[in-house]
């Protein structure tokens, strides 16, 4: 019988960190087995480093510097030996955003999945990651291979959201998405009171006045 994989779970929400180990461990019995998690960039590389897991499942917007952030930090770092195998990443995040999307591959992932997903497929994507395959939710895919055809713009997409925080992109894709301030609340796990601060901060930056205009301004983005 093979060996399960070994996974760790880099994600800043608690809860969602409790909620992917229990669907593991439902869907997933004697294929995955979670040997640590991690909520900022400092205790992804420090678990990755101590633990050799074969797959990091990895969340896109992380205290310290994003999930690129520990794939960098994670390729200068010496091997803690000469047998140690070099863990593959599959970054599981809320966005769905081209950008992110493609920053992420190029930052060393081996495949980007959202958190709609099932147990069972998450499983599935582990499996297949930790076995060298590339694996996309359908939708993510078309964004990869037209970053790779040159048909979207990937530097000037970047320059607009440069001038936002991590988080002020989050409440920015939702608000887009026609979503309430009390969904946006739930959802990023803040109170409505900074949504509505995030998204004064949002319009101003962008030098735009009204929701409708960031829908259309990330709409002709492809951030939707």
């Amino acid at each position: 019988m093979n060996e399960p994989v070994r996974v760790v779970i880099v994600d800043d929400h608690a809860m969602f960190r409790a909620g992917v180990r229990a669907e593991l461990a439902s869907a997933g019995a004697g294929r995955v087995d979670v040997v640590a998690e991690a909520a900022d960039v400092d205790q992804a590389v420090a678990a990755i480093g101590s633990h050799q897991p074969d797959v990091v499942l990895l969340d896109v917007h992380l205290p310290g510097g994003g999930g690129v952030e520990v794939m960098r930090r994670l390729s200068l770092a010496p091997p803690p030996s000469a047998s140690a195998s070099t863990p593959r990443f599959l970054a599981l995040s809320v966005s769905d955003a081209a950008e992110d999307v493609i920053g992420t591959i190029r930052g060393g992932a081996r495949g980007y999945v959202t958190k709609t997903i099932t147990g069972t497929e998450l499983v599935d994507a582990i499996a297949r990651v930790s076995e060298g395959d590339a694996v996309f939710s359908p939708r993510l895919a078309g964004f990869v291979l037209d970053a790779f055809a040159g048909s979207i713009d990937v530097a000037a997409v970047d320059e607009d959201l440069d001038r936002l925080t991590e988080r002020e992109r989050e409440v920015m894709r939702l608000i887009a998405r026609g979503y309430a301030y009390k969904e946006v609340a739930k959802e990023l796990f803040i109170s409505v009171k900074t949504v509505e601060t995030h998204m004064s901060s949002v319009l101003r930056k962008l030098q735009l006045s009204s929701r409708h205009e960031l829908t259309r301004w990330a709409n002709d983005r492809r951030l939707l």
